[in-house]
């Protein structure tokens, strides 16, 4: 439903010369502030990847599958 409402947000602006230079404005700001938090020092916790087991040993893995009976 967010995108959604964006989307509509974004193409009301977009209409406008005005609507245009505040769209350019918040990209601009969006994109320093997404390049500032890559480059967060290495203490912060890292983003997992899709396809990454998390390392913490408490975490839930899932169903077990050596205990399921075979039919």
């Amino acid at each position: 439903m967010k995108r959604i409402l964006q989307l509509v947000f974004t193409r009301w602006l977009a209409r406008t010369p005005l609507g245009m230079v505040l769209l350019g404005l918040g990209w601009l700001f969006m994109r320093k502030r997404r390049a500032r938090r890559q480059q967060q020092p290495a203490s912060a916790p890292a983003h997992r990847e899709p396809g990454r087991r998390s390392g913490d040993p408490y975490a839930w893995r899932g169903p077990a599958t050596g205990d399921r009976r075979r039919h």
